[in-house]
């Protein structure tokens, strides 16, 4: 097989017994930006005869975060009755990688995400019914956020999850972390792991790194990782995390959120030591259609957490799939853009 029929292939799902892909799906190469290959997969839900789909769901994973890793949330947009599309960032999962060591969780410029993000939707928009909802986790989040403040007009809504606004440096101010980090790009070193740490994630365990409090979705995580070690990343480098600095910043700027005119949905876990939850209820606030909603003893991965504190991230996707695609009379569907005030959810349960 040469290079071209290589890539005219649908692209694999890789899966496990009791996480293997919906029914319904399909993987994809599409070309991102410098002709970089990169993996895509849409999945459309099953349906009565004549029944349309609601629209679209275009969900974009956090830093290490493959496909694989959402198949069980992709079931649950499809059981709602959602086309779903997610995708591989450049430099994980099985889109290509950006460095020779493929555990190096590296990235140059905030652009080339922007710009392979922009590919993804003009690659399959003839594929996905509008309406289109934007979800996001983390470093997706940020980067989905930056999307609608740079003018992409064809969502109707989005949901984001713990975004990466500002993360936390621990002991180390900001200021000394970004210090570091020129010095470390000036000098070369901008594919050298982050303090020399390769984090390597063969070794994690749940005890020590888990970033969910739900030991059964951690572990079939592992269990996807262990089966398919091509799909892990390491710790990041200098490189990208000067590229998530310099997102989290400009995506916080007062004119730039104001210009937001969809509704936006932020979640954020109450109990996250990735990033600061203050500066996604500041930027909530001044997003034109912004609401703030907190999980109370929620960790960083809320899309991964147990099912009662899972449930609140469902909760807040129904109400705003019910705004944006009504299957009911829309003076009877509630708009949670409507309501300005902060919330925080006790997670109770949601069927």
């Amino acid at each position: 097989m040469n290079r071209a029929q290589a890539f005219a292939a649908n692209a694999p799902l890789m899966g496990v017994p009791g996480a293997s892909s919906p029914p319904g799906g399909k993987g994809d190469w599409f070309r991102g930006a410098g002709g970089m290959r990169l993996r895509a997969a849409l999945w459309r839900p099953s349906l009565p005869k004549g029944e349309a789909p609601r629209g679209t769901v275009v969900v974009s994973p956090g830093r290490t975060e493959p496909i694989e890793k959402y198949f069980e949330f992709i079931g649950n947009l499809q059981a709602r009755g959602w086309c779903v599309l997610t995708h591989d960032w450049r430099g994980q999962g099985l889109s290509a990688r950006l460095l020779p060591d493929r555990l190096k969780g590296h990235a140059r410029a905030v652009e080339e995400f922007l710009d392979d993000y922009n590919r993804l939707l003009n690659a399959f928009e003839d594929q996905c019914p509008k309406p289109w909802i934007m979800v996001g986790h983390s470093m997706g989040a940020c980067l989905n956020l930056l999307t609608l403040e740079s003018g992409e007009q064809r969502f109707a809504g989005a949901v984001l999850s713990s975004p990466m606004l500002r993360i936390k440096t621990g002991k180390r101010s900001m200021w000394s972390v970004k210090l570091a980090v020129r010095w470390a790009i000036r000098n070369g070193n901008a594919g050298d792991y982050l303090l020399g740490d390769p984090d390597d994630p063969f070794d994690h365990t749940f005890a020590e790194d888990a970033l969910t409090s739900d030991e059964r979705r951690y572990e079939m995580w592992r269990q996807q990782l262990y089966a398919c070690p091509h799909l892990g990343i390491g710790g990041p480098t200098y490189g990208w995390l000067a590229f998530a600095i310099d997102a989290g910043e400009r995506a916080l700027k007062p004119k730039a959120l104001k210009s937001v005119h969809i509704p936006v949905a932020i979640v954020q876990a109450d109990a996250d030591d990735v990033v600061w939850k203050q500066t996604a209820r500041w930027a909530a606030r001044r997003l034109g259609r912004g609401r703030y909603v907190e999980i109370h003893g929620a960790k960083h991965e809320v899309i991964m957490e147990a099912d009662d504190m899972r449930g609140v991230f469902l909760r807040e996707f129904d109400a705003m799939a019910d705004m944006v695609a009504p299957v009911v009379d829309p003076s009877l569907t509630a708009d949670p853009s409507a309501r300005t005030e902060d919330v925080t959810e006790l997670a109770a349960p949601v069927a």
